[in-house]
């Protein structure tokens, strides 16, 4: 296994999407959502363990997740868990594990990716993430995944790619683009150059320093004054601090789309980003009617049909003449809704936060 190969985990989401199962307290990476045996975090660790040896491997979070790292992932070192004491999107995190792990090896090559996403296909996965590491390591180049679509998706982001490539694979991007209107996202769909953006990155240390440095020179400055104590008992102290004066922006918007080196591998490993109940709805068991039952032990329905349901096992619960509906109970509160307005969810989130605090939330 190289020892120049690091990965870096982003775990600092509320999945707000996903309540009242994912709370601010407990979020969607912590949970067993697809009913597995593991956590969403769980799996991305172990998969990464295929990648790089595992004291390369870093969990950025919020500092009020620490326990739960450490309680869901035994075998990092504290100095592995990285945190963030106010949520300032993806930038600054990774600017921090990137100039971190720079600091401890010059040489690294480093992938970035989420910590609550489903990977189905973990060979393939491991196979473009292996590829990626070695094109950056020999080129100096940022490198995304693209997967390739199976619909016009508006849920996802999307990554425009030109004929030019590295080793025939390795595309140049030409545009990157916001959840698209269904009508875009078909055109793109029918034009063949478009990939889904899975958010996963891979770069070597050295270049994504200095696209950093070029294209966000403020946070670039932030994290190089820290280096003297990268790696020292006062490194928690002064990121903590210097966190305040970071912009709240995210990597794609503050280099991904700014940068002339950027290149995409078209993936296929069975990606999702598990970023609403009509994805987790998608990818579960169901019965012969379309019902999805996350546990499933005490749960009778009778003439109900495509329903997305997710209570604790322990309590029982009887549907009737329901259909099309997400019906989630947890942390004593009862969400059902139609299950194509489930994009409403975040907007009853807040909602009850400015009906009933920050209790249910």
């Amino acid at each position: 296994m190289n020892k120049n190969y690091y990965a870096i985990i982003m775990a600092g989401g509320i999945g707000s999407r996903f309540w009242p199962i994912s709370r601010t307290s407990y979020p969607k990476q912590f949970l067993d959502i697809l009913g597995t045996g593991k956590t969403l975090i769980q799996n991305t660790y172990e998969r990464f363990l295929k990648v790089c040896p595992k004291e390369n491997i870093y969990i950025v979070t919020n500092e009020s997740y620490t326990g739960l790292v450490k309680s869901q992932l035994p075998d990092m070192a504290d100095d592995q868990i990285l945190t963030e004491p106010v949520m300032r999107n993806t930038a600054p995190c990774i600017a921090y594990g990137c100039f971190k792990i720079e600091s401890i090896n010059p040489n690294a090559c480093i992938v970035v990716a989420p910590s609550d996403h489903l990977i189905l296909d973990g060979d393939a996965f491991v196979a473009a993430i292996e590829k990626s590491m070695k094109t950056a390591a020999d080129k100096e180049c940022l490198i995304t995944l693209g997967i390739k679509p199976s619909r016009p998706d508006t849920g996802y982001g999307y990554i425009q790619y030109t004929q030019q490539a590295i080793n025939k694979e390795f595309h140049k991007v030409k545009t990157f683009t916001e959840k698209p209107t269904l009508e875009i996202a078909k055109t793109f769909i029918q034009s063949g150059d478009f990939l889904w953006n899975a958010g996963i990155f891979i770069w070597s240390a050295k270049a994504i320093l200095n696209a950093f440095g070029r294209y966000l020179p403020e946070m670039n400055e932030i994290f190089e004054d820290a280096k003297p104590v990268y790696n020292t008992p006062n490194e928690k102290t002064h990121i903590h601090k210097a966190y305040q004066q970071c912009t709240n922006i995210s990597i794609d918007y503050g280099i991904m789309e700014k940068a002339d080196n950027v290149y995409v591998l078209p993936s296929e490993f069975g990606w999702s980003d598990l970023g609403t109940w009509a994805s987790i709805y998608q990818l579960a068991e169901k019965d012969y009617v379309g019902n999805a039952v996350i546990p499933s032990e005490k749960v009778i329905m009778y003439d109900s049909s495509n329903c997305m349901v997710n209570v604790p096992g322990e309590k029982l619960v009887v549907l009737q003449g329901l259909h099309d509906f997400i019906v989630v109970e947890s942390n004593n509160t009862l969400l059902i809704c139609p299950r194509d307005q489930e994009q409403n969810v975040k907007q009853v989130v807040a909602d009850v936060k400015q009906k009933f605090g920050a209790k249910y939330i």
